[in-house]
């Protein structure tokens, strides 16, 4: 059932005034909401071409990347990956073998064999995909292991990874390389790089020995001795932290 509202009556001249200013207030209000209303409408209705368009196209851009993934990302990485398969044979048999035969595995493995792909091509038509990533890691140590170091360099260049140990291992081996061609500078750079990485009981202290023994060749016995210090601070149960202190009696003392 429906109720009245009695409308309120003032009681004086000042509530009067009062009521009136609030009447007065809320009209004002509505008429600006009616007004900002009014005005959308219109811009919707002026620019509702322009609007539908860019519905339309952002609507094409999502279905267009789901297509993209489904039928074009998703099975050309599944093809990258089973590529990659035939030369990481190799590469594990080289491993495992001795003398000449490791030097024939892995250039099989970075070149391919019966039509197949190897590591090389497959960094290259697949490099947008995981497995073509991974192709430059295996390049790139394939590549040290036969003393290629200006091409291992390349490789593990192009080599990016996050992984706990193939990060860090990829940037050591860089710098293993440059300790090979005696450029001791870059190598300690690299060693560095990969001892900072990621922060585990392998490769971190593995990387500051090398970086901290590379400062030692440089005669820079300062910062060979900080990076000794470090593997004993921070990773003093690790295979290279278990003798550290002669290390950094070796840095002390040699200034």
């Amino acid at each position: 059932m429906a109720t009245y509202k009695k409308k309120y009556k003032a009681q004086n001249k000042a509530e009067q005034k009062q009521v009136e200013e609030i009447e007065s207030t809320t009209a004002e209000v509505f008429n600006t909401l009616d007004d900002t209303a009014n005005k959308s409408e219109q811009w919707i209705e002026k620019n509702s071409k322009p609007l539908f368009i860019g519905l339309i196209a952002v609507a094409a851009l999502i279905l267009g990347t789901l297509a993209y993934t489904k039928f074009v990302s998703e099975p050309t990485e599944k093809e990258a990956t089973n590529e990659l398969a035939f030369p990481r044979n190799y590469f594990d048999q080289a491993v495992t073998s001795s003398g000449a035969a490791i030097d024939s595995l892995l250039t099989l493995g970075l070149e391919g064999a019966d039509g197949k792909y190897g590591f090389i091509d497959i960094a290259s038509s697949y490099s947008g995909t995981k497995a073509g990533n991974l192709a430059n890691y295996y390049a790139g140590v394939s590549y040290l292991k036969l003393k290629k170091y200006d091409e291992a360099i390349a490789s593990l260049s192009e080599f990016d990874s996050n992984d706990e140990l193939l990060g860090p291992v990829a940037l050591g081996a860089i710098g293993d390389a440059f300790a090979d061609i005696n450029q001791l500078d870059d190598a300690l750079d690299y060693y560095e790089k990969a001892a900072s990485k990621k922060d585990n009981d392998f490769t971190a202290p593995l990387f500051l020995y090398k970086a901290a023994q590379t400062a030692m060749s440089l005669k820079e016995y300062s910062k060979a001795e900080s990076l000794f210090t470090k593997i004993k601070e921070n990773y003093a149960t690790s295979d290279q932290g278990r003798d550290i202190e002669k290390y950094i009696n070796s840095a002390k003392y040699a200034k």
